[in-house]
């Protein structure tokens, strides 16, 4: 499976990127939303760990961008954040993100969201103009 981690924290891409790469997944990786978005419009991941604090556009900003194309509508999406507050959870979920980590990370909780979204049929991205 293709994942693509964006958080502009590089410790964090790299703690992600080492755990996943040992499951046999390909990790793509962005530093700020709008690099993300560039990634997921190539059609590239199959699932998102996205940061909700990052510089360009904000991780709301991304998935608020993404639920909005048919492309993308099941593309599976894991909020990520630093600042874990009492209602992030629901926030995060009711503005389409499918599943949240709090950090610091917990890498079986990784890789429980890995095994639970990949099993969600998602096609990807066919590079067809979003209707």
């Amino acid at each position: 499976m293709t994942i693509l981690v964006a958080d502009d924290n590089a410790f964090s891409r790299e703690l992600m990127r080492e755990v996943l790469e040992q499951s046999g997944h390909v990790i793509l990786e962005a530093v700020n939303g709008r690099d993300a978005l560039d990634l997921i419009h190539g059609g590239l991941p199959e699932l998102v760990f996205l940061d909700l604090q990052m510089p360009l556009q904000d991780g709301f900003g991304v998935i608020r961008e993404l639920r909005n194309d048919s492309r993308f509508r099941n593309l599976p999406v894991v909020a990520v954040t630093a600042s874990a507050m009492i209602g992030d959870r629901e926030r995060a979920i009711a503005a389409g993100f499918d599943s949240y980590i709090a950090k610091p990370i917990d890498l079986t909780e990784v890789e429980a969201h890995v095994a639970a979204l990949a099993s969600r049929p998602y096609v990807g991205n066919d590079n067809r103009p979003h209707e």
